[in-house]
């Protein structure tokens, strides 16, 4: 099975701006298939940061495309949550005790996930069981690039990119407590 480092490289030649819409969604495609199928290739080996690079050069266009396919949508909504414990720093956020809930608007209703800090550690999941003390809800693209580095979350609450409802010091301080990729944040 190829190994990460691998797969890193391959993403990498990809010329991802010189792709359609449609040709970046099939390239998502076949290697989502080619995961599916147990085929050797698995996308959860692909590294935080060609993910970060992935987002950060794909247009605005190709982010909507991902975000309105069902599968891929749910694939990469998954990868980032399921990355959020591994890029947690305890330190940063000390004693916090906060539940988000995610909100991302799909069709008539939305996708949802829920990440829980509290007593040093983070858990993202999409049950939502618990009552949280705010509530973000955004584009599945704008989330992408804030969650990997590529837009800070201030200026895309400010753009109403980030819409909160309940507590905003929850909201605020929340990306603080994960080491990011590096990104294009200053671009956003």
């Amino acid at each position: 099975m190829p190994s990460g480092s691998v797969l890193d490289e391959f993403a990498r030649s990809i010329d991802i701006q010189v792709l359609s819409t449609e040709q970046f969604l099939r390239v998502l495609e076949t290697l989502q298939m080619l995961d599916s199928a147990g085929a050797g290739i698995e996308l959860s080996s692909l590294s935080t940061d060609v993910l970060a690079e992935m987002v950060a050069t794909a247009t605005r266009d190709q982010l909507r495309g991902l975000a309105k396919h069902p599968q891929l949508r749910t694939l990469f909504l998954e990868e980032v949550f399921r990355r959020m414990a591994d890029h947690f720093d305890a330190e940063r956020a000390g004693d916090a005790d906060i539940v988000v809930t995610w909100r991302f608007p799909n069709g008539d209703d939305f996708d949802r996930y829920q990440t829980v800090i509290e007593n040093g550690r983070c858990v993202s999941t999409a049950d939502c069981v618990l009552t949280p003390d705010t509530t973000i809800t955004a584009p599945v693209e704008d989330f992408l690039r804030v969650a990997t580095g590529n837009a800070r979350a201030a200026s895309q609450f400010v753009r109403g990119k980030l819409k909160v409802k309940g507590d905003y010091t929850p909201a605020l301080r929340l990306l603080s407590f994960f080491d990011l990729p590096g990104g294009n944040a200053n671009g956003a």
